[in-house]
């Protein structure tokens, strides 16, 4: 019997795999199509690559993904490291307020916020929908996971090592830049690596807030997929290997960083 379980709970676990990843390797499998053929195998090429680099609008639509995921990842970074400190130091119900206020976003669905944050840009005439309402947006959807990721680290942070340094005569900026952020790294990186992952990856809300001909990776998908386009195979490809770069740096980096810790604190 425990055999028999063993084995259907592995075929299980199989099924499921071959369900969620099986269309994604099709797909990669046929980037390398040597004809248009989204469906028939016919040779092995990577004509389509080729082509993908020499598109002007494709190499548009990813310089504006990959700058704006750069920016937004940067700013949402220092910002919601910033606030996630403020909000350590407040009161119980002040701090209970301010994660219920940023929890918002988050719980929200993609659609509420794109529609939110369209009905803001059109309200302001002078800014104009383009590549800087994309960036705003990104920034302002990034910030609170930047903030629930880097919330759990410092509750586990002895918040008397930071008033010892300043009673030792550091002023507040230097026990920030000396004592609470050398510890807090793992977390930022973390947090910089998720934002630039949902910021690349966004296309509801990019799609709402972007206007004048400018648009992202996600976007330009899009735009694909409603005709017979053998380089959409190609470009997607390129993002799902960006996105498990980054998945695994996420994942990879902070074991890294607590190894290289435990040996400093085995030296000692």
């Amino acid at each position: 019997m425990k055999k028999e379980r063993k084995f259907g709970s592995i075929l299980t676990l199989a099924a499921m795999l071959i369900f969620f990843y099986g269309p994604i390797i099709v797909m990669i499998v046929f980037s390398f199509n040597s004809s248009k053929s989204l469906t028939s195998w016919t040779g092995f090429s990577t004509d389509w690559y080729s082509k993908l680099f020499e598109s002007r609008d494709i190499m548009d639509a990813v310089s504006n993904s990959v700058s704006i995921a750069i920016i937004a990842t940067i700013i949402s970074t220092i910002v919601g490291t910033l606030t996630a400190i403020g909000i350590s130091r407040h009161k119980p119900l002040v701090r209970k307020i301010y994660l219920n206020i940023n929890n918002l976003p988050v719980l929200n669905p993609e659609i509420v916020t794109a529609i939110g944050l369209m009905l803001l840009f059109i309200s302001l005439p002078k800014l104009g929908k383009g590549y800087m309402t994309m960036l705003i947006a990104h920034i302002t959807f990034c910030t609170p996971y930047v903030i629930l990721t880097v919330l759990p680290k410092l509750r586990s942070l002895d918040p008397s090592i930071a008033d010892a340094a300043m009673d030792l005569g550091a002023t507040p900026f230097a026990a920030l830049r000396k004592v609470i952020l050398p510890q807090l790294t793992p977390a930022i990186i973390s947090a910089a690596l998720i934002a630039f992952t949902m910021s690349f990856d966004d296309f509801v809300i990019s799609y709402f807030t972007t206007g004048n001909g400018v648009s992202n990776i996600s976007i330009y998908v899009y735009t694909m997929s409603k005709r017979i386009n053998p380089m959409i195979n190609a470009l997607s490809t390129i993002i799902v290997v960006i996105i498990t770069i980054a998945l695994i740096l996420i994942n990879v980096l902070p074991l890294i960083v607590k190894k290289k810790d435990k040996r400093k604190v085995e030296t000692i």
